[in-house]
């Protein structure tokens, strides 16, 4: 037995239940680890409300961090007793100990705290495929990056800034604009006091940016278009607002040739050794101290629906970790 968060209907925050559940022993390919921190994202808000549907009962959660306590028949490279991480795995991470695919497990670096890793595994590896493979953001290059002050954001501007782009992003809040520009934003626009794409405009000469990352969705589609430079790339990669309602592609044209892609992490780690590869690129920008992992949240995981509640209402900025 381990005790876990649950979920048996989709719903509001309340439906997050924590209770006793069974824990078999790993099957062929599986490892068991015990957990020392979880990251929250908004991908778990989309399962818990049912955006994304998931079998009921389910337990939340795709990214965490932990101990190795045993592994399966077949599985050669991951060991009991390694301090492991992953971002990209089945739902199952709101639980004491877990059961989960070896092949998702990233041996830890020793310099990597187990908190840091929870909350930047999903994030990071995010930010890395949207900067260096989606678009790969080069010295001189101007991009817009949604959200600026949340997770990824905060990890993309700095990302991004290394790499030598101009980065704007957008915030809802004085003190976000503030954590925004001390991470890597060169412009921050308020999007609730100015007008998003008069600002990028001015700011780039009325070119427009070469790639927006909008991880908003509903709320800001269509003004991110307006804010692209000719044959521009939008890449919308989150909902938080909500879905993006369907579009006339004829925009695209209209708008000067644009470019949609619609990306998730598992399209660029969908196999171990992209997802490798994907957390060196991330773990090396980390070391150096290019990019600085911000964990300003943390609740204890039986209180996750707080977490919940905190993310749903943007009072959160950088990481949030949940805490067996």
């Amino acid at each position: 037995m381990t005790h876990a968060i649950t979920v048996e209907q989709t719903g509001g925050p309340e439906v997050l239940r924590w209770q006793k559940v069974d824990l078999a022993r790993p099957g062929p390919g599986q490892a068991l680890i015990r957990h020392t921190a979880i990251g929250l994202n908004f991908i778990d808000v989309y399962f818990r409300t049912g955006l994304y549907p998931a079998p009921l009962p389910f337990t939340p959660g795709m990214e965490g961090a932990g101990i190795v306590e045993a592994v399966g028949e077949g599985v050669t490279d991951i060991l009991p007793g390694d301090r492991v991480g992953y971002g990209q795995s089945p739902l199952g991470a709101y639980a004491e100990r877990r059961l989960i695919p070896a092949d998702k497990l990233i041996r830890l670096p020793d310099w990597i705290a187990d908190e840091v890793a929870a909350a930047m595994l999903l994030q990071g590896l995010t930010a890395q495929y949207l900067l260096r493979q989606t678009f790969h953001v080069k010295q001189g290059d101007t991009v817009l990056i949604h959200a600026a002050a949340g997770g990824v954001g905060l990890l993309a501007c700095q990302w991004a800034n290394a790499l030598g782009a101009t980065v704007i992003g957008t915030v809802g809040s004085a003190e976000k604009a503030m954590l925004a520009a001390a991470h890597g934003c060169h412009h921050v626009i308020h999007y609730g006091q100015e007008d998003l794409v008069a600002r990028v405009r001015e700011i780039t000469d009325g070119q427009g940016v070469d790639v927006v990352y909008d991880g908003v969705g509903k709320d800001t589609f269509d003004r991110s278009l307006d804010c692209l430079r000719r044959r521009g790339l939008m890449v919308s990669y989150g909902n938080a607002s909500g879905a993006v309602p369907p579009f006339d592609i004829g925009l695209l044209n209209k708008k000067g040739g644009l470019f949609l892609t619609r990306p998730s992490v598992g399209h660029y780690a969908g196999t171990r050794a992209e997802l490798l590869a994907m957390a060196d690129d991330l773990f090396a920008i980390v070391k150096t101290g290019q990019v600085k992992v911000n964990i300003h949240q943390r609740f204890a995981l039986r209180d996750v629906a707080n977490a919940h509640r905190a993310l749903e209402a943007r009072a959160t900025t950088g990481a949030t970790v949940l805490l067996p």
